[in-house]
């Protein structure tokens, strides 16, 4: 295998079979992943900060037990903090700063064996459902250079699909790994609320909305990689329940019948794309045809109090980070280190109260008990990932001077995703759907709380039934 030009076939644990049975070497396979990046980053734009250096003086031995021993992995620019690394967020305000330790998610990833090569792309502050900084530019979608890859894992994604890495870490705070895994035709699972600890810099991420894992290829590969990443570390608030064995087990598994409910309607009425429909609903029948029970059904809750309470929610979290980062660092904050729609945030932010912001999650975990028993009823709730297809570059600005409209045009583009980030359930995106222009459609599962395990029986049961491996974009270069 000199040269290893094979390296784009195989997911993460199939490199790591290669490396543990010596059919190659952890270097040729790390040299690869560099190859790849190098030749195709220049026109995606997935990739802002390398770490090559370091990843070749990590170089695992290939022996041992690590599920991934010798696979290349890349950290998403936001969360996934490296001792000694700068973490710039996608802000032009975080750029410099070092991280002091590891974050214990990048602890238990080195672990297992991944190779860290760099960090990829995010909107500032992860604030946008496309990959669009000020700080570093756009990330393209590798299936059609104009259109995003989604956010805010969009540089993840956008790196995963064009087979740079086979799996990428990321992070979901109102659909982040969704709706990139759906953009760029990927397996994404957002876990249950801090399933991956957040040691040792915070208790919960975005008061418990916000969980990180990763975007892959294959279903097994996220399985695996939550296996090695996932569990309490001390300290740790609360915990989800534990699963009963190995995620990675529950892959082959067959699932039980299911009573899964199916919606085509955005919760709070806007339209949705015919392509996102007919997908959501060609995987009902999908479902149907392996022995699941479908009906159509969806949670009945205040959609208006929900988004209005999120939007404040998430504002207030993103200033509280900012301010605490312009203290550590002796700097005051100026409108022009940010983009337009992130010091509205600022500004909006500081008009509330700390008894309003209690009342706020008061209001969101009752919204969240009247959704989540909407769960006794049905296993499962499946909808389209995202109300469109991968949208056109430029049409998300965080730029733009109109605040409210870019967010009631972000709150249409993904009504089915966010509100699982305040109910803390499990979601997945699954790539099973392109349209006639060959751009992925993803539908989204949404299971009960703690309940990855039966996401990921289904998961595996859907791949073996309508595979997605050899579906890859073209190489941009």
């Amino acid at each position: 295998m000199s040269g290893f030009t094979e390296y784009t076939e195989y997911d993460g644990l199939g490199l790591a079979t290669l490396v543990r049975s010596k059919e190659v070497s952890p270097d040729e396979v790390l040299e690869a992943a560099i190859g790849r990046i190098e030749a195709l980053n220049p026109a995606l734009n997935a990739v802002v900060a390398r770490a090559y250096d370091a990843a070749r003086a990590a170089a695992p031995n290939g022996s041992g037990d690590a599920p991934f021993a010798g696979v290349p992995f890349l950290l998403k620019d936001l969360g996934g903090a490296q001792a000694g690394v700068p973490m710039s967020a996608g802000s032009r305000f975080f750029a410099h700063a070092p991280a002091p330790v590891d974050a214990e998610t990048v602890v238990r990833y080195k672990r297992a064996g991944l190779r860290i090569l760099g960090r990829t792309n995010t909107p500032e502050l992860g604030l946008n459902a496309s990959t669009e900084p000020v700080l570093f530019g756009p990330t393209r979608n590798p299936w059609d250079l104009t259109r995003s890859s989604g956010g805010s894992s969009g540089g993840s994604a956008a790196a995963v699909a064009a087979r740079m890495v086979p799996l990428a870490h990321a992070s979901d705070g109102g659909g982040s790994i969704r709706i990139p895994a759906s953009c760029c035709g990927l397996f994404g699972m957002k876990t249950t609320r801090n399933r991956l600890s957040y040691a040792p810099y915070a208790g919960e991420g975005l008061a418990g909305c916000s969980v990180e894992h990763v975007v892959s290829r294959s279903v097994r590969d996220s399985a695996a990689a939550l296996d090695a990443s996932a569990g309490p570390a001390v300290g740790d608030p609360y915990y989800p329940p534990p699963p009963a064995r190995p995620f990675l087990e529950e892959v082959g598994a067959a699932p039980a019948r299911l009573r899964i409910a199916l919606t085509t309607e955005a919760f709070g009425g806007s339209p949705i794309d015919p392509d996102c429909v007919a997908a959501a609903e060609a995987t009902a029948r999908l479902c149907e045809e392996l022995g699941h029970q479908v009906e159509r059904a969806a949670p009945a809750y205040d959609v208006a109090a929900l988004d209005e309470t999120y939007n404040l929610v998430f504002a207030i979290n993103a200033a509280a980070n900012i301010r605490l980062r312009a203290r550590a660092l002796g700097l005051a904050l100026d409108a022009r280190g940010f983009e337009r729609v992130t010091w509205s945030m600022i500004e909006g932010a500081d008009r509330v109260s700390a008894a309003d912001y209690v009342q706020m999650l008061n209001r969101l975990h009752a919204i969240s008990r009247r959704i989540q028993a909407f769960f006794e009823t049905y296993d499962m709730l499946l909808t389209p990932t995202l109300a469109e297809p991968p949208l056109e570059l430029g049409v998300l600005d965080m730029m733009s001077e109109d605040t409210a409209a870019y967010t009631a045009r972000l709150w249409r583009y993904t009504p089915f995703t966010y509100p699982f980030n305040v109910t803390g359930q499990p979601a997945m995106s699954v790539p099973l759907a392109w349209n006639d222009a060959g751009l992925p459609i993803g539908v989204q599962f949404v299971g009960r709380y703690g309940d990855e395990a039966g996401l990921f029986r289904l998961a595996g049961q859907l791949e073996r039934a309508r595979p997605w491996a050899d579906r890859r974009p073209p190489d941009p270069a």
